[in-house]
């Protein structure tokens, strides 16, 4: 392969061009899974037996009701699987339950002639249960010592020598929610058998291997008996990386029983109450500063929220601790991580995978802490920056760290920061029920997976006799444009315009053993397969064209469709006429890509090593307003400078950033989850059931200025065409919301104050911080009923830790100070 990040001249990569199915989704012909049905004669329709409980035992089952009911063919229970009565990878997921672990788990299948019979069908299902006691909260299993899978640890340095040679340390606990993945398209999958007894099922999938390996495990077939297809989603984001294998295995199950085509598509409601979100997490935390604000030590413990059973939480939780940094030097670093196994949905990958979760903690504890210090949050984060030399607590080299202080100071540039901060001080200064606040954060994230060997991909080019080129990769679309940018890097790599390219549906038969479409890796890893395809062909006919033109095959240019010599000069011919004279040759006119990422290697026992490709960057500043009387917030500008490297797709990649960008909006100050908690009967059921529930970000939470920029002079050595990665890391662009609700709310006290903001930072939160900073204002002596300072963060209200006896407090130096400090969890 030729250097893989060189780009040529006249590229078709980098121009701005619209999603290749762009006008398919808007006129509505763009097909999805569920569309299939219509074009699937004698189709069966699949519905869920969902238990009531969140924990119990089944204890008997019967299913002859539901045949009486008209319609209903078959009911799928554990004693119809010929394999193993598993949907996960990690064996802790029986298809078929016997030990109910969550409101909502489906403990049976029914399936019709049409979906109210199978309605109607499972409802006559009479299953008995024997309730147990659950767990629903993280804090519920912390105190119940409730965890699955692994604790990793990271560490770097003495934490404690590093806390004590502190000038200011403070200790904290920060509770926060997950996150629903929402995506207009549920989950679906429409399987059938042919007269082989070759399994074929479409699926909304992110990762059809896995689909195509689940499927095979359940029905005690090799992989080479399934075939699963991918069109395309309406939307991902990581719901559909693990969470549709299990479903697509009902319906090779009851095609293969019944001998007809199984659909299983959820609604709404059944989506969101058997589907896994983001993980929730709970942390506990302290901190060192020196007497300049500089980080010195972090000692913090994580716990993921995992729900029922691992799935991915595992990775998502190694991910928390590699990102828990963020873009921070911190000279002495101790994390510890747990998953906490609760009786909710299976947790899963979201957007971000972890990197978010951990990135949250650091961003959290310096908004609080920079009052505390005396600092500007934009100053306190910026004197903190990685600067050349530096490595992660993992070990991992920080590369190109100036480009964190690139973007940085064009967001202050192009945003006029300083000027709207000024404007904004006279503002505050002369309203005293509505406050602004302007924050400015940064994002560092690591690009690919975890595990090492999921870093590889294959694709599959034909170029047929016309000169027309079909293009498979492993890769899959939700929407977040990879065929977009496959079909450029096609193009490019030929010298052909991108009219004579078309991309094919995703396949296991075509590319095997394909990674999962996430981690943000699809076009790097997708990419490199595709170039790799395209030079090898490229490669033969550039023989052939050598001995057309009469040149050296090192002098053979392929540009716009025709080639020619070095130079321009002389003969040149057509790229269609080229094609065909290589057939006529007996030229192969096909090719296999592959492609693996160099340069990584990772001991999660240790967690050590450099698990990343390279580092994503960007930098994001958001102005709010707050309303002093309800909480109610206004997002009035957002000016984000993003690290693409250079990128393949312009147009794409901006709509990735504002796309992420809003999406963490509204994880981080919107989307509220909220499971019963009570002991009444309907404990552990979803009571955030449907969008009348649970808000999700909507026109009116748009800012009313969003100006986006990619960085520039940013070519990434090593990645296809010198791209990088778009998909995960603007989510976390959005904590310069969270930050400067933190800080509008603060402006209602005095100068200095420090408040609690929980997360999600609703309306309510944010009025019970603005409450908050006005107690301050008002110069309650807070720190006259406690001697230890405790930071709870989140408003969880937990008891504040006592001192050790004899343990000394020193004094502040102000009244004040010591007020905010002891508000704010702050030691000294």
């Amino acid at each position: 392969m030729s250097t893989l990040s060189d780009r040529p001249d006249r590229a078709v990569v980098g121009e701005a061009l619209p999603h290749e199915s762009a006008a398919l989704h808007v006129t509505g012909a763009a097909l999805y899974t569920d569309d299939l049905v219509g074009r699937t004669a004698g189709c069966l329709h699949a519905y869920p037996v969902q238990a009531p409980y969140a924990r119990a035992t089944v204890t008997a089952m019967r299913v002859e009701p539901a045949y009486a009911v008209p319609g209903v063919v078959r009911v799928l229970t554990a004693a119809d699987v010929p394999g193993v009565n598993d949907a996960g990878v990690k064996h802790d997921e029986p298809l078929f339950p016997t030990e109910v672990m969550f409101v909502g788990h489906a403990v049976a299948w029914v399936l019709g002639e049409t979906l109210e019979a199978a309605r109607l069908g499972a409802a006559a299902v009479q299953v008995d249960y024997v309730e147990h006691p659950a767990l629903v909260t993280v804090r519920e299993a912390i105190a119940a010592e409730a965890f699955q899978g692994a604790r990793p640890h990271m560490e770097r340095g003495d934490v404690e020598a590093g806390l004590a040679r502190s000038t200011h340390v403070f200790s904290g606990e920060f509770e926060f929610s997950g996150q629903e993945h929402f995506y207009l398209e549920t989950h679906c999958a429409l399987a059938l058998v042919d007269e082989n007894g070759q399994v074929f099922a479409q699926s909304s999938t992110q990762h059809p291997s896995e689909t195509q390996e689940i499927i095979a495990h359940v029905l005690g077939l090799p992989s080479h008996a399934v075939t699963v297809q991918c069109l395309r989603m309406g939307g991902g984001f990581g719901g559909k990386e693990m969470q549709p294998h299990g479903l697509a295995a009902i319906a090779a199950l009851g095609a293969t029983l019944t001998g007809r085509p199984v659909r299983l598509r959820l609604n709404r409601t059944q989506d969101l109450t058997m589907t896994g979100k983001r993980h929730g997490f709970h942390a506990q935390w302290r901190v060192g500063f020196d007497s300049d604000g500089r980080l010195q030590a972090l000692d913090a413990t994580l716990t993921a929220d995992g729900g029922w059973s691992l799935d991915l939480s595992e990775p998502v939780l190694a991910r928390a601790l590699c990102h828990i940094d963020n873009a921070y030097w911190v000279p002495d670093v101790r994390v510890n991580g747990r998953i906490a196994k609760t009786n909710k949905t299976s947790q899963t990958a979201f957007r971000g995978f972890g990197g978010p979760q951990g990135m949250l903690v650091m961003e959290d504890l310096l908004g609080r802490c920079a009052p505390l210090l005396g600092l500007d949050p934009v100053e306190l984060r910026r004197r903190n920056f990685y600067v050349e030399g530096q490595s992660t607590p993992y070990g991992q080299p920080v590369r190109h760290p100036e480009r964190i202080v690139a973007a940085w100071e064009g967001v202050l540039t192009t945003g006029e920061v300083g000027r709207r901060r000024a404007e904004i001080a006279a503002f505050n200064a002369s309203h005293d029920d509505v406050k602004r606040a302007l924050a400015v954060t940064p994002v560092k994230f690591g690009i690919s997976f975890n595990l090492t060997a999921f870093n590889q991909a294959g694709a599959l080019v034909h170029v047929y006799k016309d000169g027309s080129v079909l293009i498979n990769h492993g890769g899959t679309e939700m929407g977040q444009g990879l065929h977009t940018k496959m079909l450029q890097v096609a193009a490019t790599t030929l010298g052909i315009p991108l009219s004579r390219v078309r991309l094919a549906p995703t396949r296991t038969d075509k590319v095997p053993n394909t990674s999962a479409t996430a981690a943000s890796s699809g076009a790097d890893l997708n990419g490199g397969a595709v170039k790799n395809a395209c030079e090898q062909i490229k490669e033969r006919l550039t023989a052939v064209a050598a001995g057309r033109l009469g040149v050296h095959p090192n002098d053979v240019r392929f540009v716009d469709g025709r080639v020619r010599g070095l130079g321009d000069a002389g003969e040149s011919v057509g790229w269609d006429e080229l094609v065909g004279q290589a057939y006529f040759q007996r030229v192969q006119l096909w090719a296999a890509g592959f492609y693996r990422t160099e340069g990584l290697h990772w001991d999660s026992s240790r967690m050590q090593g450099s698990p990343f490709k390279y580092f994503a960057y960007g930098v994001a500043a958001t102005e709010v307003e707050v309303d002093g009387f309800t909480g109610a917030y206004a997002t009035r500008r957002v000016d984000i400078v993003h690290d693409v490297g250079e990128s393949l797709s312009p147009l794409v990649d901006i709509g990735q950033i504002e796309g992420g960008f809003v999406q963490g909006a509204g994880w981080l100050t919107l989307e509220d989850l909220r499971w019963d908690e009570s002991d009444r009967p309907s404990r552990g059921r979803l009571a955030t059931q449907a969008a009348s529930t649970y808000k999700l970000p909507s026109f009116s939470e748009m800012p009313e200025e969003f100006n986006v920029s990619l960085l520039e002079h940013a070519h990434e050595d090593g990645v296809v065409y010198g791209s990088k990665a778009v998909g995960e890391p603007p989510l976390m662009l959005a904590f310069s919301v969270r930050e400067a609700l933190r800080e509008a709310a603060a402006a209602f006290g005095p100068a200095g104050a420090a408040v609690d903001l929980a997360s999600p930072a609703t309306p309510e939160a944010v009025y019970w911080a603005v409450e908050s900073a006005r107690a301050q204002a008002a110069d309650e002596p807070l720190a006259r009923r406690a001697g230890h300072a405790h930071l709870v963060v989140g408003g969880k209200g937990v008891e504040p830790e006592q001192p050790e006896p004899g343990a000394p407090v020193l004094e502040p130096e102000s009244e004040r100070a010591l007020d905010s400090a002891v508000s704010a969890g702050a030691r000294r």
